[in-house]
């Protein structure tokens, strides 16, 4: 396991120990920075007492945010295969004169 590496991440007051690849290494750590931003948020924003509240309320926002960008993504390909079953219906009404 020449190819990985160890680091520690921060996130709600904890120390999390991780065995990861460099590649990882750059999303891992701005994830964590973006949780961090996101704790800080709801924790001004909303009178949260417990630290597992406000770790859901991140998990939630950041799984929303994975299921819209896949609706958005399933409706935009949705919408290039009928533009593109339109188009070949056009040629192909051309291509039989």
């Amino acid at each position: 396991m020449a190819d990985t590496l160890k680091i520690k991440l921060s996130i709600a007051n904890r120390v999390y120990p991780l065995t990861i690849t460099p590649s990882q290494e750059e999303g891992l750590r701005l994830a964590a920075k973006k949780i961090e931003a996101m704790i800080t948020k709801f924790e001004q924003s909303y009178s949260v007492r417990d630290k597992q509240d406000v770790l859901a309320m991140c998990a939630l926002q950041f799984a929303s945010q994975v299921e819209q960008t896949a609706l958005d993504k399933n409706h935009v390909e949705e919408h290039v295969q009928d533009k593109l079953e339109a188009l070949n219906d056009m040629l192909q009404s051309h291509l039989s004169l």
